[in-house]
């Protein structure tokens, strides 16, 4: 009897589940919705978790793992977030957020991280908080005509999508300025969003208009950023960041991204963490703090030396930040 009673049990459950929605995650009906605050990987999160640790007003009570990732879930000053990291490139930070979002209640997105400078008034330690999100690794791969010497043989599909780009140039100042770099032709993936008859190619991600006001009243409310050597640190919200699949270590591309895409930064998760909250109508923003100087630098690369020290510096934004978005949403 008490088996049955347990199967019983078990089928009303998975009958109130199937009404709500009989395929795929779960709907969440919360007053309170969530804040997840986001990191790919080791030195970024444990400046977030060390943050978190001595901040009176902030606290840890669950963890969690799903499918491998580590979500912490917990408050700050009394309301709800989740922390957890992405992992490092574009395909990883494209499933841990969807994951998140389908399994918890999350109503915005903070990320926090590291990025190699494009722009050179950016050195390590500094912050960037762009406004717009680019995948620039998206291409087509093309050989040279060999009858005119200068030329390439473009697929007739490219043909037709290059006069596409050309002419949003014409009406959107923040559209790509697309040029080849080599063989590498810049393209844009096509993407699927609720209430579209057909998938879309999108230039960019915009990052939530309210996040990226509300960086700009951290930066008024919050003591001066410096390194550990005491020297002021460069901020700038707005303008755009670069993503791709690529550690960038090469100055001629460096070059090339500024000059395509006006980047203020690179780096290997942004626009994915963006596209999945466009897509799930999520707010969201990314802070990125300066770790090297993407290829522009004199010998070897010193990301190394610097990803502690820029996330030190990113995380006191993002404190800041979080500051604002309780007052702003759950203040009286």
């Amino acid at each position: 009897m008490k088996h049955t009673y347990v199967l019983l049990t078990l089928w009303i459950a998975s009958a109130v589940a199937l009404v709500a929605s009989p395929w795929g995650p779960r709907t969440f009906d919360v007053d309170n919705e969530w804040t997840a605050i986001v990191a790919a990987y080791a030195p970024e999160i444990r400046a977030i978790d060390e943050a978190m640790e001595k901040h009176p007003d902030a606290e840890i009570t669950e963890e969690i793992f799903i499918k491998g990732v580590r979500y912490q879930l917990g408050t700050y000053k009394g309301e709800p977030v989740v922390i957890f990291t992405t992992g490092v490139s574009v395909p990883n930070a494209a499933m841990t957020m969807q994951m998140a979002l389908d399994y918890f209640p999350i109503e915005r997105v903070i990320m926090m991280g590291i990025a190699g400078s494009i722009n050179p008034v950016f050195k390590p330690g500094d912050i960037a908080v762009p406004e717009r999100w680019y995948f620039h690794d998206e291409s087509v791969y093309i050989n040279p005509d060999p009858d005119n010497p200068g030329e390439w043989i473009k697929p007739d599909y490219f043909v037709a999508t290059r006069e596409r780009f050309k002419a949003r140039e014409k009406v959107d100042p923040h559209a790509p300025r697309y040029e080849n770099f080599g063989f590498i032709f810049p393209d844009e993936m096509a993407i699927v969003k609720e209430g579209w008859d057909t998938p879309q190619q999108m230039p960019y991600f915009t990052a939530t208009p309210k996040l990226i006001e509300l960086t700009k009243k951290a930066l008024d409310s919050i003591d001066p950023i410096k390194m550990p050597s005491g020297n002021p640190i460069t901020i700038e919200v707005g303008g755009n960041g670069v993503t791709g699949s690529v550690f960038l270590d090469n100055a001629e591309y460096r070059n090339w991204l500024q000059r395509v895409y006006k980047a203020q930064v690179t780096e290997m998760e942004s626009a994915a963490v963006g596209q999945v909250c466009f897509v799930n109508e999520v707010d969201w923003v990314i802070i990125r703090s300066v770790s090297d100087l993407a290829g522009g630098q004199h010998g070897k690369n010193s990301e190394n030396v610097f990803d502690a020290i820029a996330s030190g510096t990113g995380t006191k934004l993002m404190l800041g930040l979080l500051d604002q978005v309780v007052e702003y949403y759950y203040g009286e």
